[in-house]
């Protein structure tokens, strides 16, 4: 299944830097890279231990109604180097038409930096389902109940 997303570069963003891609056939999230400002292109940045950022894309997408575009982490730079999103996934609104931003967090023991153009986290298009909310005045059971974190056993 294909959907379109439209995408739309900023007057500054680098040209260069390509648009979200699947780096493989079987892929489920398209690499987002960073594109810096012409000030900082040469710079990036440095992200020190337990610092967030957020990071430019330089793009603004629209999403279509009834679908959403997740952000989420890298694994090789998570298990490598400590660098996540701390609101993973982040989630993007099909009604949002601001600036394409990555949050990230060095949970890692050394200083990260961050270049232009690099791979900073990857975008998946999921579909949106919105609910009804009724309020009810008792719940049916299960055979786990109210048991919470936990209750299921250890692993």
């Amino acid at each position: 299944m294909s959907t379109v997303i439209e995408v739309f570069r900023e007057d500054w963003a680098d040209l260069d830097i390509a648009l979200p891609a699947y780096a493989t056939a079987g892929a489920a999230g398209a690499d987002l890279r960073a594109n810096f400002p012409p000030e900082e292109r040469d710079t990036g940045i440095i992200l020190q231990p337990m610092d967030r950022r957020i990071v430019p894309t330089g793009l603004r997408v629209a999403i279509p109604e009834g679908f959403e575009m997740q952000i989420r982490p890298r694994s090789g730079l998570a298990l490598k180097h400590g660098i996540t999103l701390p609101n993973t996934p982040g989630t993007i609104d099909s009604d949002y038409r601001g600036p394409l931003g990555v949050l990230l967090v060095n949970f890692g023991a050394e200083p990260f930096p961050v270049a232009h153009g690099d791979r900073i986290a990857q975008a998946i298009i999921a579909p949106v389902v919105q609910a009804e909310f009724h309020l009810v005045h008792e719940m049916g059971e299960t055979a786990r109940g109210g048991g919470g974190f936990g209750s299921t056993g250890v692993g």
